[in-house]
């Protein structure tokens, strides 16, 4: 069988390139020896699954060990209508797991099942069945918020955590370690089911340890993936270039790694070519950001399921706040849990720059529907003979959309959305063979930036509002300093002006800064 980039369910090492996460995996089992009971609580497709899978892997090899990997995934409501059938639907998926195994043991759980109708009865078998196997008995329950949605489930765990203290004292087998996976955690698993403060932190899993590991993907660890792929393909790559590229736009979120390498392999490169040129990273990034997929319908959803939620992510990716992590702050918990926030350096930010480029794409495609830019952004008007962009002139343009449509209710509606307007008027324009990412500067600026790429080129616009001459030759400097980064020497502004005049508006001029001795050339034109 081919082996491919894997990106959906299990990966499995002879089926599918994978990273070497092997020193994850030590300190899980580090865990697991220590007879903890914990939670891998992280987003959809963020390697849940295939880490037990190797967890399972690895201790099916070890003789003192006796691993059940189960999962809720499909098994519906009705093994939650009350005790007696959750009990002998739970005994009878655990014979499932064991049968090709250990038959002796899934037929002992069989008759188990027979005797069971309440967790009393339940908490026997387990006891039982464990002291049976003689072994160190790990289960591992995936999608464990899939069904869960109930007080059953949690008294189950209830019971689970009683015999896991009393385990402890001597007075009764269990399993070693139970590990549940999910998106939810078991305290937000209530919330879920019961919102009031009462029970918001009363958690029937306060035995669980912290799981700490960061399950994102590192560049080093990138690499051991692009290795695997080289090794088995013969393709010829830039092994440091690539896996730093990949990092850079996704934070390491496993699905969107291995989602950008699938594209390259197997819809940007050739057929009979083994080579991946450096530009197939921002064509695949392009591809991804046009392309639906339920990972981009689970991020999108997530925000607009929650208001309070989608004003925060408001606040972080278009108006340049800077939010101070907080675990304790129930929003910032659940864009955290959703994969849309990462705790970076104590800040909030967006997880990764294709999740901020698709929120932008999606914020600004609603206020695209909601006004007419007429025949102002028609595309074939700013591509040069050449085949690349104008930028200056979709600024101007951009420029004289706004003189004619929003003169009148200019301040109070570029305040509050200009920007998105501004996303709004280039989309089409770039869509297809350009693409840009922006960063948002917090401080008393509020700095917009864009970066542009489109048909190899690249361009640095920033978009900022009016404080005053001061704050604007600050901000020339700084953009300046931007363009160096970048190694380039032109630079765009546009400025939203909202000075009480006509005269600005319209206004377009050119300034010349210095850095490192080099002259960076900025063009400024004012809406």
């Amino acid at each position: 069988m081919e082996k491919e980039f894997n990106i959906t369910g299990t990966c499995i090492p002879n089926m599918h390139y994978m990273v070497d996460i092997s020193n994850k995996l030590e300190n899980v089992l580090k865990l697991i020896n220590k007879g903890k009971y914990f939670i891998i609580n992280r987003p959809r497709q963020y390697g849940k699954t295939t880490t037990l899978f190797l967890i399972n892997k690895g201790l099916k090899e070890r003789e003192d060990y006796f691993p059940i990997k189960i999962s809720f995934e499909g098994i519906g409501d009705l093994i939650f209508e009350n005790e007696e059938i959750f009990s002998k639907e739970f005994l009878q998926i655990l014979a499932d797991s064991v049968l090709l195994n250990n038959s002796e043991l899934a037929n002992f759980l069989e008759e188990q099942k027979n005797t069971v109708d309440n967790f009393r009865d339940l908490s026997r078998a387990i006891t039982k069945f464990v002291a049976k196997s003689n072994k160190k008995v790990v289960l591992m329950i995936d999608e464990v918020d899939k069904s869960s949605n109930n007080q059953l489930f949690l008294s189950f765990l209830g019971m689970l955590r009683n015999k896991y203290l009393l385990r402890n004292e001597g007075l009764d087998y269990t399993f070693h370690s139970v590990i549940l996976a999910g998106v939810h955690d078991v305290k937000s698993l209530k919330i879920k089911i019961r919102p009031d403060e009462e029970h918001k932190y009363n958690s029937p899993w306060n035995i669980a340890s912290d799981f700490d590991l960061d399950m994102s993907f590192s560049v080093e660890e990138i690499e051991t993936m692009l290795d695997d792929y080289v090794k088995y393909k013969r393709v010829e790559l830039d092994k440091n270039y690539f896996s730093e590229k990949l990092y850079f736009y996704t934070s390491g979120y496993p699905f969107l790694v291995s989602k950008l390498c699938k594209i390259i392999d197997e819809k940007i490169m050739p057929e009979n070519e083994f080579k991946w040129e450096k530009e197939y990273m921002d064509m695949a990034v392009n591809q991804l950001l046009k392309e639906s997929n339920t990972n981009f319908d689970s991020l999108i959803k997530n925000i607009e399921d929650n208001t309070k939620l989608k004003e925060l992510v408001k606040k972080i990716i278009l108006d340049g706040y800077e939010i101070s992590y907080n675990q304790d702050n129930i929003m910032i918990a659940i864009g955290i849990m959703y994969g849309i926030f990462k705790n970076y350096n104590g800040k909030v930010k967006i997880h990764n720059r294709i999740y901020e480029q698709r929120i932008y794409n999606y914020m600004s495609s609603l206020i695209e529907t909601s006004i007419d830019l007429g025949s102002y952004n028609e595309r074939k008007k700013f591509i040069k003979t050449d085949g690349n962009l104008d930028i200056e002139k979709v600024l101007i343009k951009f420029q004289e959309f706004m003189k004619h449509e929003y003169s009148e209710k200019r301040e109070g509606f570029l305040e509050e959305d200009g920007r998105l307007v501004f996303l709004a008027f280039i989309s089409p324009i770039i869509n297809g063979t350009g693409f840009a990412f922006k960063e948002v500067k917090g401080g008393e600026e509020k700095r917009f930036d864009i970066v542009i790429t489109y048909n190899k080129r690249m361009y640095i616009l920033e978009l900022k509002i009016w404080r005053g001459e001061e704050y604007h030759k600050k901000g020339l400097l700084q953009l300046g300093e931007y363009l160096e980064q970048y190694r380039l020497n032109k630079g765009h502004l546009l400025v939203f002006d909202f000075r009480k005049t006509e005269n600005n508006i319209g206004e377009i001029d050119e300034s010349i800064v210095k850095v490192n001795g080099k002259e960076k050339k900025i063009t400024a034109v004012y809406c």
